[in-house]
């Protein structure tokens, strides 16, 4: 039994002692910069005095050490840099938990008894303008016309409420917007705010995440307008 327990001591040095020789072995692979003045050293000193090295050679050689030795320091203040970045990113998106955030899409969730904000854009001037909200299946539960707009960005409120009067459940709806431009039917962009519930601070390729309400997310850098409520 002791010298089973003393030969599985002695593999499991071996294996040690070959993990720290290949480690070793990776860090004799870096060129330091002792290393580089050691090899120069060493040039100098076995070199044909009747051939010496030329001065621009061994500028040349210098130069090119310094600049990777300078690319080098420059990559780690670079990353130092990106890291505060992301830090900056992630204080501020923390701090849009319980905000709205415009999206540029139709489709949003609602909640129990909960109003929901969304912005008209057009690029011309329209008129006879409705703003359909709809179900899932398609269903036009309201209808809120608006009547004639500008060209520009306009902000409206739906109380949440149907065409009934009572109260839309909670589940996922669309605002559609039509009117006419030109005397022609025409869709016209309709965006929501959002709610955002969380936050997903290492997303696909590191990004920043908004986890919004109905479930979608959506990239930091695509928020374009923050609101209060």
């Amino acid at each position: 039994m002791e010298s089973v327990t003393g030969g599985n001591t002695l593999d499991n040095m071996r294996w040690k002692k070959d993990d720290n020789t290949v480690k070793e072995e990776n860090d004799r692979g870096m060129l330091t910069q002792e290393d580089f003045f050691a090899l120069l050293t060493k040039e100098l000193s076995h070199q044909d005095p009747t051939k010496p090295v030329e001065n621009n050679e061994m500028i040349s050689q210098m130069t090119a050490f310094s600049t990777t030795d300078g690319v080098s320091e420059l990559n780690e203040q670079f990353s130092a840099f990106a890291a505060t970045m992301s830090s900056g990113q992630a204080l501020q998106a923390s701090s849009l938990v319980g905000r709205s955030v415009l999206v540029d899409e139709n489709v949003f969730g609602k909640a129990a008894g909960e109003s929901v904000k969304g912005k008209l854009v057009t690029d011309e001037p329209a008129s006879n303008v409705n703003i359909y909200v709809e179900n899932t299946a398609g269903e036009i539960i309201q209808t809120v016309p608006i009547g004639s707009v500008q060209a520009g960005e306009f902000t409206f409120t739906w109380d949440g409420q149907m065409s009934d009067g009572e109260p839309a459940p909670e589940g996922a709806y669309r605002f559609r917007i039509a009117g006419l431009v030109d005397g022609q039917a025409s869709e016209l962009q309709a965006m929501t705010y959002r709610k955002v519930d969380s936050v997903t601070l290492a997303g696909p390729g590191g990004s920043i995440l908004l986890n919004l309400n109905g479930g979608s997310s959506m990239a930091l850098s695509d928020v374009v307008e923050v609101s209060e409520g």
